[in-house]
Parts: C-alpha cells; structure tokens; sequence
C-alpha cells in the first residue's frame, strides 16, 4: 500500500508538473526560460536536502521575487515568474516531483 500511494504522489506530481511548468521550462533546453535540470541542479546546490529544496523552491514560485531569488543572471536573461496563484500544497507537489526526477535522462 505505502508503494501505491508513493507511486500515486509521483504520479500526481508529474502530470502537474507536465500541466504547469513545461509551458516555460523544458525539462532540458533553455527556451523560454532555464531548463528544469538547470534549476534542479541550481537549487540541489543551495538546498541539498528534500525538505530544505521543496520548502525554499515552493515559496520562490509562490511568490516571485528577484531580492530572494538564486538565480537572478537567468532573470536578467529571461525575466521575472510571474506569480502563478497555485496553492502552496500544489506547488510542494511539483517541487517534490521535481526533486526526485532525474531530467538529464529525460527523453524531451
């Protein structure tokens, strides 16, 4: 049962992930804004734990802001998130997946 809710979570976290974030950040070209492997790996840098990485990724994107950011060059660069208005559990959901996923074998 634990693996089928885990499987679930993962799940659940890629198809919000693949419904929110794809739009902008492709999992491993920089297009329209940094890639998701480049933001993966700027903020496992920052925050080498799971809890420390979903808490400080889930707050950035929840409220958008160049003084708090990690990555201001890709801001100078692409521009500012704009605040999306997901709830704060939703966003936890995708940084989780996005913790977890390995995009550098990522196929897109």
């Amino acid at each position: 049962m634990i693996f089928s809710i885990s499987l679930y979570a993962d799940n659940f976290g890629l198809l919000l992930f693949n419904g929110n974030c794809v739009t902008c950040h492709n999992e491993t070209k920089s297009i329209s804004a940094p890639s998701m492997l480049e933001v993966q790996k700027r903020y496992k840098n920052a925050f080498p734990s799971e809890k420390d990485f979903i808490e400080n990724m889930s707050l950035w994107v929840e409220h958008p802001n160049k003084t708090t950011s990690i990555m201001v060059e890709s801001i100078d660069k692409y521009k500012l998130m704009p605040e999306l208005g997901f709830d704060r559990s939703v966003l936890k959901d995708i940084t989780k997946f996005i913790y977890r996923t390995d995009f550098s074998k990522s196929n897109k």
